[in-house]
Protein backbone atom coordinates (compact mmCIF):
# COMPACT_ATOMS: atom_id res chain seq x y z
CA UNK A 1 0.00 0.00 0.00
CA UNK A 2 1.37 3.31 -1.13
CA UNK A 3 0.90 5.50 2.12
CA UNK A 4 2.02 8.44 0.80
CA UNK A 5 -1.06 8.81 -1.22
CA UNK A 6 -3.22 7.33 1.09
CA UNK A 7 -5.54 9.66 3.62
CA UNK A 8 -5.67 8.89 7.19
CA UNK A 9 -9.36 8.35 7.90
CA UNK A 10 -10.11 9.98 11.12
CA UNK A 11 -11.53 7.56 14.48
CA UNK A 12 -14.84 9.54 15.49
CA UNK A 13 -16.72 8.24 18.79
CA UNK A 14 -20.02 9.27 19.70
CA UNK A 15 -24.08 8.68 20.07
CA UNK A 16 -25.69 7.66 17.06
CA UNK A 17 -29.43 9.19 17.04
CA UNK A 18 -31.59 6.48 16.17
CA UNK A 19 -34.55 8.66 14.38
CA UNK A 20 -32.14 10.68 12.59
CA UNK A 21 -32.19 10.04 8.35
CA UNK A 22 -29.19 10.49 6.45
CA UNK A 23 -29.02 11.66 3.09
CA UNK A 24 -26.45 9.87 0.20
CA UNK A 25 -23.89 13.07 0.51
CA UNK A 26 -24.23 13.12 4.56
CA UNK A 27 -23.67 9.33 4.83
CA UNK A 28 -20.84 10.02 2.96
CA UNK A 29 -19.61 12.43 4.70
CA UNK A 30 -20.13 10.88 7.90
CA UNK A 31 -17.82 8.52 6.25
CA UNK A 32 -15.42 10.33 4.67
CA UNK A 33 -15.80 9.16 1.40
CA UNK A 34 -17.15 10.32 -1.93
CA UNK A 35 -21.16 9.46 -2.68
CA UNK A 36 -19.64 7.72 -5.42
CA UNK A 37 -18.44 4.99 -2.97
CA UNK A 38 -21.39 4.57 -1.29
CA UNK A 39 -23.56 4.18 -4.36
CA UNK A 40 -21.17 1.87 -5.77
CA UNK A 41 -21.01 -0.55 -2.57
CA UNK A 42 -24.77 -0.34 -2.08
CA UNK A 43 -26.29 -0.15 -4.97
CA UNK A 44 -23.55 -1.97 -7.66
CA UNK A 45 -22.33 -4.27 -5.57
CA UNK A 46 -24.97 -4.36 -2.66
CA UNK A 47 -22.32 -4.41 0.39
CA UNK A 48 -24.45 -2.61 2.04
CA UNK A 49 -28.10 -3.59 0.76
CA UNK A 50 -29.71 -3.41 4.76
CA UNK A 51 -28.02 0.70 4.62
CA UNK A 52 -30.26 2.29 2.17
CA UNK A 53 -33.44 3.17 0.35
CA UNK A 54 -34.23 4.66 -2.67
CA UNK A 55 -37.30 6.82 -2.84
CA UNK A 56 -37.95 8.73 -5.98
CA UNK A 57 -34.69 9.13 -6.24
CA UNK A 58 -33.89 9.96 -2.83
CA UNK A 59 -31.53 8.34 -0.77
CA UNK A 60 -32.29 8.19 2.96
CA UNK A 61 -29.96 6.09 5.82
CA UNK A 62 -30.56 5.55 8.99
CA UNK A 63 -27.94 7.13 11.29
CA UNK A 64 -27.97 3.67 12.99
CA UNK A 65 -25.97 2.41 9.93
CA UNK A 66 -22.93 4.47 10.48
CA UNK A 67 -21.11 1.40 11.80
CA UNK A 68 -20.75 -0.94 8.75
CA UNK A 69 -20.07 1.68 6.47
CA UNK A 70 -17.11 3.37 8.46
CA UNK A 71 -15.87 0.07 9.46
CA UNK A 72 -15.84 -0.85 5.45
CA UNK A 73 -13.93 2.13 4.68
CA UNK A 74 -11.39 1.98 7.69
CA UNK A 75 -10.59 -1.16 6.01
CA UNK A 76 -9.88 -0.72 2.83
CA UNK A 77 -7.80 2.44 3.25
CA UNK A 78 -6.40 0.99 6.08
CA UNK A 79 -5.32 -2.71 5.44
CA UNK A 80 -6.00 -2.06 1.16
CA UNK A 81 -8.67 -4.90 1.63
CA UNK A 82 -11.04 -5.40 -1.74
CA UNK A 83 -14.39 -4.38 -0.93
CA UNK A 84 -16.01 -7.44 -0.57
CA UNK A 85 -13.05 -9.13 2.06
CA UNK A 86 -14.17 -5.73 3.71
CA UNK A 87 -17.80 -6.86 3.94
CA UNK A 88 -17.11 -9.81 5.39
CA UNK A 89 -15.11 -8.91 7.88
CA UNK A 90 -17.42 -6.33 8.53
CA UNK A 91 -20.15 -8.97 9.30
CA UNK A 92 -17.92 -11.39 10.83
CA UNK A 93 -17.46 -8.55 13.05
CA UNK A 94 -20.66 -7.26 14.04
CA UNK A 95 -21.72 -11.15 14.44
CA UNK A 96 -18.70 -11.32 17.68
CA UNK A 97 -20.24 -8.38 18.86
CA UNK A 98 -23.85 -9.76 18.77
CA UNK A 99 -22.57 -12.83 20.49
CA UNK A 100 -20.46 -10.61 22.81
CA UNK A 101 -23.90 -8.78 24.02
CA UNK A 102 -25.90 -11.90 24.57
CA UNK A 103 -23.22 -13.63 26.51
CA UNK A 104 -23.01 -10.57 28.22
CA UNK A 105 -26.72 -10.54 28.91
CA UNK A 106 -26.96 -14.04 29.88
CA UNK A 107 -24.28 -13.08 32.62
CA UNK A 108 -21.10 -15.34 31.28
Amino acid sequence: MNSSNQTQTPVIAGDVLDAAALSLEELAGACYVEPHWVVEHDVEAALLAEVGTAREREWRFSSTTLVRPRRMVHLEQGFDANPELAALAADQIEEVTQWRQRLKAAGL
